[in-house]
């Protein structure tokens, strides 16, 4: 790819009139002009832009320039844009009524499907969004184990619930401190932050504590720091552990269920958790999530149980209907396909950077990527936060005015998707180097 140059004329998108004026507008509408913090731009600078379709890999603006989307709604758009498929299983599905707050038939086959691919969920509760399904399942930990304590690593993002919105204290093992207003201290009081990927802390830390810790929450690969991959042996070692000590194990695969394969991360890296936690993908791009572990622990859930979680549109039927075609889909889809195009994208780019001697690293897994702005590789969040976030903006708002959407944040992961072409790939690659060069 490196040696044989792709002749595409480049684009360059020259205006953004309409997105300017819909952002004006939204500015007096919602908070930040946005329904969503990282949509503002605000870590990259400029004004967001309004999108009005998709289809396939490219997403299209309302001033109608199109973009080779590497975003894909951050993540749940593993088959593209507008799959027909896709689309028609929603309309057939809306034709029938929006919502029974009542059982269906598809909640039992999309369940069924779940629990083939990821044993592990023995028995799963759907949700209506990933920070639902992290906050039922820490819930349900507490619930099962009669502790309190709970152990995340910092830079993990596992939904905007107040025990989760928290950073490190001052010190080792110390409890962690909110991470946003409104947080009171107290609701995250019994939440431990420790560094990823240093397990000696980790036992040090659990070694001293395990009797207060109902559970320990981790990405099995990190995307919201963005793209970091567990060292050898480090999520083997924080399941021993865990199980040793009677401290439950939470899989965090919001980002990464059924991202690699059909299943969930846990399955390529042969690691079992004792609840798994997934969203995006399993919806297919509308809102879900699910929880799931054993039968023994998930009879802790009411109406069983006593640890209580309800959800007036939990199990919507358009919300399954677009996630059980998605996944039906899956199960037989060839992951090989996007997991070596990010591949090729991602050596690509490696050799640009080498070539033209730049401070980058390109941090990857299967389909996952992100492009740090640092020499130093990025194991954690304090590595990854040292990577220049102005070097990065700059990049992004370049790669953008060339008709491709990466992720307006430094800390935030890059996604293929089926649909994604070579073409694709050569053009991305293309407009790389050529900002790379001139950078």
């Amino acid at each position: 790819m490196q040696n044989k140059r792709v002749k595409t004329k480049i684009k360059n998108i020259k205006t953004r009139a309409k997105s300017k004026s819909y952002y004006e507008q939204a500015l007096s509408l919602m908070p930040g002009g946005v329904n969503s913090p990282v949509r503002a731009f605000n870590a990259v600078g400029g004004n967001p832009v309004f999108m009005k379709n998709g289809k396939g890999s490219r997403i299209y603006d309302v001033d109608g320039n199109s973009y080779i989307d590497y975003v894909l709604s951050w993540g749940p758009l593993i088959l593209g844009h507008a799959h027909k498929q896709v689309i028609n299983s929603i309309i057939k599905a809306a034709a029938k009524g929006t919502s029974f707050g009542a059982p269906t038939v598809k909640e039992n086959e999309i369940a069924q499907l779940i629990k083939s691919a990821i044993p592990g969920m023995e028995r799963l509760r759907l949700v209506n969004s990933g920070t639902e399904a992290t906050m039922s399942a820490i819930r349900l930990a507490r619930s099962y184990t009669r502790k309190n304590k709970i152990v995340k690593f910092q830079g993990a993002y596992h939904g905007h619930s107040d025990g989760l919105l928290v950073s490190a204290g001052s010190g080792a093992a110390t409890f962690g401190v909110p991470t946003s207003s409104g947080v009171p201290r107290g609701s995250v009081a019994d939440t431990i932050v420790l560094p990823f990927n240093n397990i000696e802390e980790f036992e040090s830390v659990i070694a001293a504590q395990h009797k207060n810790i109902a559970a320990v929450i981790v990405e099995p690969v990190c995307g919201n720091m963005g793209v970091v991959v567990p060292e050898n042996k480090f999520l083997e070692n924080l399941r021993t552990i865990t199980r040793q000590r009677g401290i439950l194990l939470i899989f965090d695969e919001v980002m990464t269920g059924f991202r690699f394969c059909f299943g969930g991360a846990q399955k390529i890296q042969k690691v079992k958790p004792d609840i798994t936690c997934l969203g995006k993908i399993i919806g297919g791009g509308l809102p879900i999530g699910a929880y799931g572990a054993s039968k023994i622990i998930m009879d802790a859930v009411a109406p069983i149980g006593s640890m209580y979680q309800a959800g007036t549109l939990s199990g919507n039927p358009i919300a399954v209907a677009c996630g059980l075609k998605t996944l039906q889909l899956l199960k037989t889809a060839d992951y090989n396909k996007i997991n070596s195009l990010c591949a090729e994208l991602c050596i690509a780019m490696e050799k640009i950077v080498k070539n033209r001697k730049k401070k980058i690293i390109i941090n990857r897994f299967k389909s996952m990527f992100t492009v740090f702005f640092t020499d130093k590789p990025v194991m954690n969040y304090d590595l990854a936060a040292q990577a220049s976030a102005k070097k990065y903006a700059e990049y992004f708002s370049k790669m953008l005015a060339n008709g491709i959407y990466f992720t307006p944040s430094q800390f935030e992961s890059n996604f293929l998707s089926f649909a994604h072409t070579k073409k694709d790939i050569e053009y991305t690659i293309e407009v790389f180097d050529r900002i790379i060069t001139h950078s």
